[in-house]
């Protein structure tokens, strides 16, 4: 495919007051250029018009911007930038080969470089673009300082450039030229996108082949071989030049390239600490890859002690160091410092508590704690408690507020250090020990009346509290004045009944409002003070949480387009449903214009639709734009992010296929080039399985392997997705780890493909490093890396072992959460020293079945004794493990109210939520009628525990105050109308209650009866909470309207059981509501097709789509 379908020039450029250069204006300046590179008839026009596409009109000298007001245009930069848009292309050999007269660019630039004028901005955005076009294709007849010049105009151009317009020289020409321009490559490879760093490594492997060796690395098939004799197998051509020469892109090598690395010189690499250096840019590395380079560094070495001896160079490699059991106490400290920029994961986690207890074993504590520094978080309580609290005091201090405690180690630490039951602590000793907040009592954060005035040190301390500390800290507060020092995490705990009385708007500027992290619940209340005040001007920022469809319906259609581009400025902040609203409106807007408007939109017009809501398009007027925005909408379906985009929506296949349609230009899909592919952005991640077996073998290959890096498939490609993969890249069991790291997301999108995994040596490692970037939560995956842990190396692949077999501490610690795979025979015979020592790991498992908890209780009272004797500490250890108990020792376990969050996930039920409130309240001299805000919020799901009786006597202004922050509590349904009635009692009757109410009450309205239901006005129901939506009775009393205004997220959550109550009418609306198309009558994807939806047309064709995939492979 051509290079003219995107424009090549979509880069972030910059204007006088260092403001992104809109599309528009970017594209008009990638028009220009590409003008110019055919051989446009005026570049003296193009220089001025250049200038006029940035300032909006073609100016004279006179009205060039100024830097200052009396600055004066220079001359001299003038005149060279003039120079440079008059001088002519020439055509050298070959029809198609232009070659620019670059001799004026030099000078320019270094004007450039040295004015102060405004204007000099706008000449950077066109000639940096400019002079990387002419560096990679006519570099051979430049001087050194002119390559050099026009390298370092072309840096910040690379830096933003995308994916396919890198366009790299296919020969760079000299050893000299290479190495300037890797230097070039090395500084900006923190900008550059994930895919460009592979491609620059891929580039670079085959220049340093070319230039260094006088061979290629291309297949003698290959046009651009150059008819270069191909390089050996053996050559060893990544030296210590090339090493260095790559720089930070060693980390995207093969294993097979690190075996190309002669050993003297792969050795003086790693010993120089120049690999170190070089991977200080990337964060990760692959685990086959590392691996790879920490066997052949070991080689360079006589014995395992003395690579410990170099452990501070090992960089990112220290992931994948396995055997740590002989390291000194010193060379354990240096290990750990190299583990800091590790992801925790099991194996990880499991190794740093090793080799803190390695450094602790140092006779000096104080030099060990010195040398332990942030890793001090990795000292077991039993290790703390050996630690004198002047000396614990002096290294908190020392250590500030960098170091991540647990909410464990964080009540020890603040018990051992001032007290267990304090009546208040001093200002400044709160902010003296910020890393352990959350172990504060929130008897003693209730008696602060001031709030620190330390921003910083109070966002470090609210990150660090519970709900409950955190709205003890706020019931202490006095004043509404103390709502303009409020910020972070303690501001969106602010009850919406103390920002109503604040009165916020009343005495703070509407920018220090805006500027403030509000919560949606917050959101929604300032949104709808401002609309009503008229203040509303849609920069909003977080605020924009709170904005309802009516208020976006209510714009007047000449104000539409200032709204839509600014609420897309800040789209984190914009929901689904927002994002279609908005989109809608200005939709409606333009067929005002014109009719017919999508059908013959221009480029400009289709520039000046954001992109976040030009996503929302619906089908029919996607698939009739016209061809001549096809540029035009290819550069913003590249930059397009599809999350405010339902999953189900129409159209996103519409999308999808309008895309093609313009990147093939009338031809098949076979003809596509892995850079047109690589336009397509996230849309990508949408491409039905057909559409890929339409497409050359490179091409599909890549595209399978790029999709691998996304968020989301749809769910009616996967099973056709992964049956693709296997044909294309063979069995999974065949596959080498390098292979797996490239394609493994796929497979695990699928259960029966994940517990089919081989286990493998690697297949641990490997599946670790790809939870780090995505979060999975199959049970599949959780067995496999189980059975991963638990079966012995020798017996990995092909043997079975005891199922029953007992597991050592460190095996328990690596579990972490798959401990809930273990059986009850396992936990029975588990040793005494195991299961006190991994009392805490199991403790955190919330989903043991019954049989395991019984299994586990029985093991608590054979080594922790009678449930009696059991402490607060040991109770907290516990954790969900406390589940197993019976009511009645529930209620005599010493729990700590502000503890409790703590384990109010563990799957409690109704009576045991009772007996652990009453143990609670007797051990606390606590009745209902006493509970206030913070007891409230503290005792998070065991407020269900409450009696009809005490539900009564509950204070109806201190529930309004909690109930913001009792988010995600779940009581049964008669308990749910207990909460209900106060709720009521709090707000009024639900007919009154607001967007703001709703989202405050939570899962609370899953309490209303059917009436009180159907009397919520159809503006709240998108900010009722997506948890509470399966708990909700009632749907059938809803209208129609009611049903639509859910949203695509709410709707989603609606259950199978609740759907089997609703009317054909209902369930139209609820697929309406899914799809993000309210008020439209679902039409299939591709005209003149019957009423099958995609999914249906899906299910239909899979047996044939699958038999074709095996005859087009073949």
């Amino acid at each position: 495919m051509s290079s003219s379908k995107v424009h090549w020039a979509s880069f972030k450029m910059s204007n006088k007051d260092g403001n992104e250069i809109p599309n528009p204006q970017r594209r008009k300046l990638a028009d220009l250029f590409t003008m110019a590179s055919k051989g446009g008839t005026s570049i003296f026009l193009l220089g001025i018009v250049a200038v006029a596409v940035l300032d909006e009109e073609v100016p004279e000298y006179g009205d060039w911007p100024m830097a200052g007001k009396n600055a004066q245009p220079s001359g001299s930069l003038l005149s060279s930038f003039l120079n440079v848009l008059h001088s002519p292309y020439k055509v050298d050999k070959g029809p198609n080969k232009t070659w620019w007269n670059y001799s004026n660019l030099p000078t320019m630039l270094k004007l450039m470089k040295n004015s102060s004028v405004a204007y000099a901005c706008y000449m950077q955005a066109f000639v940096g673009p400019l002079c990387w076009e002419t560096v990679t294709a006519q570099s051979e007849n430049m001087t050194s300082d002119e390559y050099d010049t026009m390298l370092a105009a072309a840096k910040t151009a690379m830096q933003t450039m995308p994916f396919t317009r890198m366009n790299l020289p296919i020969d760079v020409g000299n050893r000299q030229k290479l190495g300037k321009m890797m230097d070039m490559l090395k500084d900006v490879y923190p900008a550059i996108s994930k895919y460009q760093r592979t491609q620059v490594e891929i580039w670079g492997k085959k220049q340093i082949t070319q230039t260094n060796f006088n061979c290629t690395m291309k297949p003698a098939s290959d046009p651009n071989s150059m008819r270069m004799k191909s390089c050996e197998p053996s050559l060893q051509w990544l030296n210590l030049e090339a090493l260095t020469m790559m720089g930070p892109y060693v980390s995207h090598l093969t294993p097979k390239d690190v075996d190309s690395s002669p050993k003297e010189q792969l050795y003086e690499f790693f010993r120089s600490a120049k690999f170190k250096s070089a991977m200080s840019m990337t964060s990760k590395i692959k685990p086959s890859l590392g691996k790879k380079f920490l066997q052949r560094f070991q080689e360079c070495f006589s014995g395992n002690q003395e690579f410990a001896e170099n452990v501070d160079k090992l960089g990112i490699l220290a992931c994948y160091y396995s055997d740590a059991s002989d390291l000194t106490p010193n060379i354990s400290s240096e290990l750990l410092s190299e583990l800091e920029g590790c992801d925790d994961n099991p194996r990880i986690i499991r190794l740093k508590k090793h080799l803190v207890k390695s450094v602790m074993s140092n006779q000096n504590s104080t030099e060990a704690l010195r040398k332990l520094g942030k890793m001090v978080a990795w000292l077991s309580p039993k290790q703390i408690s050996k630690i004198s609290p002047e000396k614990l005091k002096e290294l908190l201090k020392d250590l500030g507020p960098t170091v991540q405690w647990t909410h464990r180690q964080q009540r020890i630490l603040a018990k051992k250090l001032f007290c267990n039951e304090c009546v208040e602590m001093r200002p400044e000793e709160l902010m003296d020990f910020q890393s352990i907040a959350g172990g504060f009592p929130s008897s003693v954060l209730k008696h602060d009346k001031n709030i620190p005035k330390d921003e910083e040190g109070l966002n470090n301390m609210s990150m660090r509290m519970s709900k409950g500390q955190l709205m003890a800290m706020l019931q202490g507060l006095q004043g509404k004045m103390v709502v303009r020092r409020l910020f972070g995490r303690l501001l969106r705990r602010l009850p919406l009944n103390k920002l109503d009385k604040a009165n916020i708007l009343s005495f703070t500027s509407l920018e220090q409002v805006v500027a403030k992290m509000w919560s949606r619940t917050q959101a929604a209340f300032l949104a709808k003070q401002l609309y009503r005040k008229q203040k509303i001007h849609w920069r909003l920022r977080s605020i924009l949480q709170g904005v309802t469809c009516d208020m976006i319906n209510d714009v007047a259609d000449n104000e539409t387009q200032d709204m839509a581009q600014a609420l897309t400025e800040n789209p984190q902040w914009l929901s689904k449903v927002q994002a279609g609203c908005a989109a809608r409106k200005l939709f409606a807007t333009k067929e005002k214009e014109r009719a017919g408007y999508f059908k013959n939109i221009t480029e400009d017009e289709m520039d000046k639709i954001p992109t976040d809501l030009l996503l929302h398009l619906p089908p029919m007027n996607v698939r009739n734009l016209p061809d001549s925005v096809c540029p035009v909408f290819l550069d913003k379906m590249q930059e397009a992010n599809l999350s405010s985009l339902p999953h189900r929506s129409p159209s996103r296949p519409a999308l999808v296929r309008r895309a093609l349609l313009c990147l093939a230009e009338g031809q098949d899909l076979s003809g596509l080039t892995v850079e047109d592919v690589g336009t397509l952005g996230m849309l990508l991640c949408e491409l039905p399985p057909l559409e890929l077996l339409r497409m050359a073998p490179d091409v599909r290959n890549f595209s399978l392997k790029a999709m691998a890096s996304c968020q989301h498939i749809p769910q009616r490609h996967r099973t056709e997705i992964i049956q693709l993969v296997k044909q294309t890249f063979r069995d999974p069991s065949y596959w080498t780890a390098e292979t797996f790291e490239e394609l493994g997301p796929l497979l695990l999108l699928d259960d029966n493909a994940t517990s089919a995994l081989p286990n493998k040596s690697w297949m641990k490692d490997a599946l670790y490093s790809l939870m780090s970037v995505r979060q999975y939560t199959s049970k599949a995956l959780g067995k496999k890396i189980f059975n991963l842990t638990t079966t012995s190396s020798n017996a990995i692949s092909e043997t079975t072992h005891n199922v029953d077999e007992e597991l050592t501490a460190e095996s328990i610690e690596e579990l972490t959460m798959y401990n809930v795979y273990l059986t009850p025979t396992q936990l029975a015979q588990m040793s005494a020293e195991n299961f006190f020592d991994t009392l805490e790991t199991l403790g955190a498992v919330r989903d043991y079945r019954p049989d395991q908890l019984d299994a586990l209780r029985k093991k608590a009272i054979e080594v922790l004794g009678p449930v009696s004797q059991m402490t607060e500490s040991v109770v907290m250890q516990m954790g969900c493990i406390t589940r197993g108990f019976s009511n009645a020792d529930l209620s005599k376990l010493s729990f700590s109210l502000d503890d409790l969050e703590e384990i109010d996930k563990c799957g409690w039920n109704e009576s045991q939520r009772e007996a652990v409130w009453k143990g609670v309240a007797v051990r606390n001299n606590l009745t209902a009628q006493q509970l206030g805000a913070a007891d409230m919020v503290a005792l998070s799901q065991f407020i269900c525990g409450l009696n009809p009786s005490e539900f009564g006597q509950l204070d109806v202004d201190a529930f309004k105050d909690a109930v913001g922050s009792m988010d995600g509590v779940q009581c049964s349904s008669k308990v749910a109308q207990q909460l209900k009635n106060l709720a009521v009692s709090a707000f009024g009757n639900p007919d009154t209650w607001t967007e703001a109410h709703v989202s405050e009450l939570g899962n609370i309205i899953a309490g209303l009866n059917s009436t009180e239901f159907a009397s919520l006005d159809t503006s709240v129901f998108s900010f009722i909470a997506e948890s509470s939506i399966p708990l909700i009775p009632h749907f059938a009393v809803l209208s129609v309207t009611q049903i639509e205004a859910l949203g695509p997220d709410n709707a989603a959550m609606v259950t199978s059981e609740q759907q089997a109550f609703l009317s054909d009418e209902q369930l139209d609306a609820l697929e309406r509501a899914v799809t993000g198309t309210p008020g439209q009558t679902q039409k299939s994807v591709q005209s003149g097709t019957p009423s099958l939806n995609v999914e249906g047309i899906s299910s239909f064709m899979k047996p044939f789509l699958l038999l074709l995939m095996g005859f087009l492979l073949l």
